[in-house]
Protein backbone atom coordinates (compact mmCIF):
# COMPACT_ATOMS: atom_id res chain seq x y z
CA UNK A 1 0.00 0.00 0.00
CA UNK A 2 1.52 3.45 -1.00
CA UNK A 3 1.03 5.56 2.26
CA UNK A 4 0.10 9.28 2.39
CA UNK A 5 3.55 11.19 3.29
CA UNK A 6 3.17 13.75 5.67
CA UNK A 7 5.17 16.40 6.97
CA UNK A 8 4.23 17.75 10.70
CA UNK A 9 5.32 21.59 11.27
CA UNK A 10 3.68 22.10 14.91
CA UNK A 11 5.84 24.33 17.62
CA UNK A 12 3.75 22.36 20.16
CA UNK A 13 5.59 19.44 21.51
CA UNK A 14 2.97 17.76 23.12
CA UNK A 15 0.81 18.25 20.59
CA UNK A 16 3.43 17.36 17.45
CA UNK A 17 3.83 14.10 19.21
CA UNK A 18 0.66 12.99 20.31
CA UNK A 19 -0.77 14.10 16.43
CA UNK A 20 2.17 11.91 14.73
CA UNK A 21 1.84 8.90 16.95
CA UNK A 22 -1.87 9.04 16.15
CA UNK A 23 -1.18 9.04 12.29
CA UNK A 24 1.36 6.81 12.48
CA UNK A 25 -0.96 4.25 14.15
CA UNK A 26 -3.18 4.73 10.28
CA UNK A 27 -2.33 1.95 7.94
CA UNK A 28 -2.43 4.47 4.77
CA UNK A 29 -0.68 7.48 6.62
CA UNK A 30 3.19 8.07 7.78
CA UNK A 31 4.71 10.82 9.35
CA UNK A 32 7.91 11.31 7.71
CA UNK A 33 9.03 13.84 9.68
CA UNK A 34 7.31 15.58 12.91
CA UNK A 35 9.56 19.04 13.99
CA UNK A 36 8.93 22.48 14.92
CA UNK A 37 9.22 25.51 12.48
CA UNK A 38 12.71 26.72 12.21
CA UNK A 39 13.57 24.61 9.17
CA UNK A 40 10.09 24.14 7.29
CA UNK A 41 10.87 24.53 4.21
CA UNK A 42 14.34 23.00 4.19
CA UNK A 43 12.12 19.71 5.54
CA UNK A 44 9.69 20.17 3.03
CA UNK A 45 12.49 20.62 -0.31
CA UNK A 46 14.55 16.93 1.26
CA UNK A 47 11.70 15.15 2.07
CA UNK A 48 9.08 16.26 -0.88
CA UNK A 49 5.82 15.36 1.11
CA UNK A 50 2.46 14.53 -0.39
CA UNK A 51 0.77 16.53 2.74
CA UNK A 52 2.55 19.07 5.04
CA UNK A 53 0.34 19.63 8.24
CA UNK A 54 0.98 23.59 9.29
CA UNK A 55 0.54 25.24 12.27
CA UNK A 56 -1.40 28.46 11.63
CA UNK A 57 0.82 30.22 14.22
CA UNK A 58 4.29 28.95 13.85
CA UNK A 59 6.76 31.08 16.19
CA UNK A 60 9.74 30.91 14.19
CA UNK A 61 8.69 31.42 10.46
CA UNK A 62 5.09 33.64 9.30
CA UNK A 63 2.77 30.54 8.22
CA UNK A 64 1.32 32.33 4.90
CA UNK A 65 5.24 32.77 4.16
CA UNK A 66 6.02 28.95 4.92
CA UNK A 67 2.65 28.06 2.70
CA UNK A 68 3.65 30.56 -0.05
CA UNK A 69 6.45 29.33 -0.88
CA UNK A 70 6.09 25.09 -0.22
CA UNK A 71 3.36 25.63 -2.96
CA UNK A 72 5.58 27.72 -4.78
CA UNK A 73 8.66 25.35 -4.83
CA UNK A 74 6.63 22.21 -4.78
CA UNK A 75 3.06 22.17 -6.65
CA UNK A 76 2.39 18.27 -6.00
CA UNK A 77 2.77 18.72 -2.01
CA UNK A 78 -0.32 19.81 -0.72
CA UNK A 79 -1.05 22.07 2.80
CA UNK A 80 -3.38 21.89 5.05
CA UNK A 81 -3.37 24.56 7.63
CA UNK A 82 -4.30 23.71 11.63
CA UNK A 83 -5.82 26.11 13.78
CA UNK A 84 -8.80 27.19 16.72
CA UNK A 85 -10.96 28.83 14.81
CA UNK A 86 -9.23 30.96 12.28
CA UNK A 87 -10.15 34.63 11.07
CA UNK A 88 -12.16 34.80 8.23
CA UNK A 89 -9.54 37.63 6.75
CA UNK A 90 -6.90 34.79 7.08
CA UNK A 91 -8.77 32.11 5.58
CA UNK A 92 -8.93 34.30 2.59
CA UNK A 93 -5.21 34.65 2.53
CA UNK A 94 -4.03 30.95 3.10
CA UNK A 95 -6.89 30.36 0.34
CA UNK A 96 -4.67 32.40 -1.65
CA UNK A 97 -1.55 30.89 -0.44
CA UNK A 98 -2.75 27.78 -1.94
CA UNK A 99 -3.94 25.88 1.26
CA UNK A 100 -5.79 22.89 -0.06
CA UNK A 101 -7.69 22.77 3.55
CA UNK A 102 -8.03 23.55 7.10
CA UNK A 103 -8.22 21.20 10.32
CA UNK A 104 -9.67 22.52 13.54
CA UNK A 105 -7.28 21.25 16.59
CA UNK A 106 -10.29 20.69 17.93
CA UNK A 107 -11.41 18.35 15.13
CA UNK A 108 -12.73 14.56 15.90
CA UNK A 109 -10.02 12.50 14.52
CA UNK A 110 -12.47 10.88 11.81
CA UNK A 111 -12.23 14.60 10.77
CA UNK A 112 -9.40 14.85 10.74
CA UNK A 113 -7.83 11.88 9.21
CA UNK A 114 -10.99 12.16 6.69
CA UNK A 115 -9.37 16.17 5.78
CA UNK A 116 -5.88 14.09 4.74
CA UNK A 117 -7.11 11.83 2.73
CA UNK A 118 -9.22 14.20 0.97
CA UNK A 119 -7.00 16.60 0.64
CA UNK A 120 -3.82 14.28 -0.93
CA UNK A 121 -6.39 12.69 -3.54
CA UNK A 122 -6.83 16.40 -4.34
CA UNK A 123 -9.75 17.29 -2.37
CA UNK A 124 -9.94 20.69 -0.89
CA UNK A 125 -11.41 21.07 2.08
CA UNK A 126 -12.98 23.16 5.17
CA UNK A 127 -13.62 21.75 8.51
CA UNK A 128 -17.78 21.21 9.28
CA UNK A 129 -17.95 23.84 11.58
CA UNK A 130 -16.89 26.15 8.95
CA UNK A 131 -19.48 24.87 6.44
CA UNK A 132 -22.91 26.19 6.38
CA UNK A 133 -22.49 30.02 6.29
CA UNK A 134 -22.72 32.17 3.08
CA UNK A 135 -18.77 33.00 4.00
CA UNK A 136 -17.84 29.33 4.06
CA UNK A 137 -19.45 28.95 0.76
CA UNK A 138 -18.32 30.98 -0.66
CA UNK A 139 -14.39 30.45 0.71
CA UNK A 140 -15.27 26.83 -0.33
CA UNK A 141 -15.95 27.89 -4.02
CA UNK A 142 -13.06 29.59 -4.44
CA UNK A 143 -10.78 26.90 -2.91
CA UNK A 144 -12.08 24.60 -6.05
CA UNK A 145 -12.24 27.42 -8.47
CA UNK A 146 -8.84 29.18 -7.64
CA UNK A 147 -10.50 32.66 -8.36
CA UNK A 148 -10.12 34.09 -4.66
CA UNK A 149 -11.80 37.35 -6.74
CA UNK A 150 -15.03 35.42 -5.82
CA UNK A 151 -14.56 36.32 -2.40
CA UNK A 152 -15.52 39.70 -2.99
CA UNK A 153 -17.64 39.28 -6.36
CA UNK A 154 -19.97 36.58 -4.81
CA UNK A 155 -21.14 38.64 -1.85
CA UNK A 156 -23.83 40.85 -3.24
CA UNK A 157 -24.75 44.15 -1.52
CA UNK A 158 -27.68 46.85 -1.80
CA UNK A 159 -25.98 50.29 -2.78
CA UNK A 160 -27.49 51.35 0.73
CA UNK A 161 -25.20 48.46 2.37
CA UNK A 162 -22.21 49.43 0.45
CA UNK A 163 -22.57 52.81 1.87
CA UNK A 164 -23.04 51.34 4.94
CA UNK A 165 -19.08 49.51 4.48
CA UNK A 166 -17.55 52.56 3.30
CA UNK A 167 -18.88 54.37 6.39
CA UNK A 168 -18.05 51.64 8.67
CA UNK A 169 -14.44 50.40 6.84
CA UNK A 170 -14.14 54.71 7.91
CA UNK A 171 -14.92 54.20 11.54
CA UNK A 172 -18.24 56.21 11.73
CA UNK A 173 -20.69 55.19 14.32
CA UNK A 174 -24.30 54.32 13.73
CA UNK A 175 -24.82 58.43 14.71
CA UNK A 176 -22.90 59.75 11.99
CA UNK A 177 -23.77 57.26 9.71
CA UNK A 178 -27.19 58.10 10.05
CA UNK A 179 -26.74 61.66 9.52
CA UNK A 180 -24.32 61.28 6.52
CA UNK A 181 -26.87 59.19 4.69
CA UNK A 182 -29.93 60.88 5.84
CA UNK A 183 -31.54 57.73 7.38
CA UNK A 184 -32.64 56.50 10.72
CA UNK A 185 -30.09 55.16 13.19
CA UNK A 186 -32.44 52.08 13.53
CA UNK A 187 -32.41 51.30 9.41
CA UNK A 188 -28.24 51.75 9.91
CA UNK A 189 -28.58 48.85 12.40
CA UNK A 190 -30.76 47.12 10.07
CA UNK A 191 -28.26 47.21 7.37
CA UNK A 192 -25.86 46.73 9.35
CA UNK A 193 -27.25 43.39 10.63
CA UNK A 194 -27.73 42.05 6.86
CA UNK A 195 -24.12 42.44 6.15
CA UNK A 196 -22.54 40.67 9.21
CA UNK A 197 -25.16 38.15 8.21
CA UNK A 198 -24.13 38.03 4.37
CA UNK A 199 -20.86 38.42 4.86
CA UNK A 200 -20.95 35.87 8.38
CA UNK A 201 -19.11 38.01 10.71
CA UNK A 202 -20.57 39.09 13.90
CA UNK A 203 -19.42 42.21 14.83
CA UNK A 204 -18.69 45.96 12.99
CA UNK A 205 -14.95 45.50 14.25
CA UNK A 206 -14.96 42.62 12.35
CA UNK A 207 -16.46 43.87 9.31
CA UNK A 208 -14.05 47.06 9.15
CA UNK A 209 -10.71 45.16 10.03
CA UNK A 210 -12.53 42.21 7.24
CA UNK A 211 -12.92 45.37 4.80
CA UNK A 212 -9.86 47.05 5.29
CA UNK A 213 -7.68 43.27 5.12
CA UNK A 214 -9.70 42.70 1.80
CA UNK A 215 -9.95 46.30 0.25
CA UNK A 216 -13.57 45.15 0.04
CA UNK A 217 -14.84 49.24 -0.01
CA UNK A 218 -16.25 50.03 -2.61
CA UNK A 219 -15.24 46.76 -4.20
CA UNK A 220 -18.13 44.53 -3.59
CA UNK A 221 -20.44 44.20 -6.48
CA UNK A 222 -23.72 46.53 -5.75
CA UNK A 223 -27.10 44.62 -6.46
CA UNK A 224 -29.86 46.72 -7.95
CA UNK A 225 -29.95 50.25 -5.96
CA UNK A 226 -32.83 51.01 -3.23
Amino acid sequence: MTKIRVLLLEDNRLLREGITKMLNAEADIKVISSTDSSDAFEKAKTLTPDVVLLDLGLKDQNSLTAVELIRKQFPNTYVIVMDLIPAHAEIVEFVKAGVAGFILKDATIDDFLHTIRSVSKGVKILPPPMTGSLFSQIVEHALQSGNVEDLKSAVKMTSREQDVINHIAAGKSNKEIASDLNIAIFTVKSHLHNILEKLALHTRLELATFAHSQDIANKIHPETPE
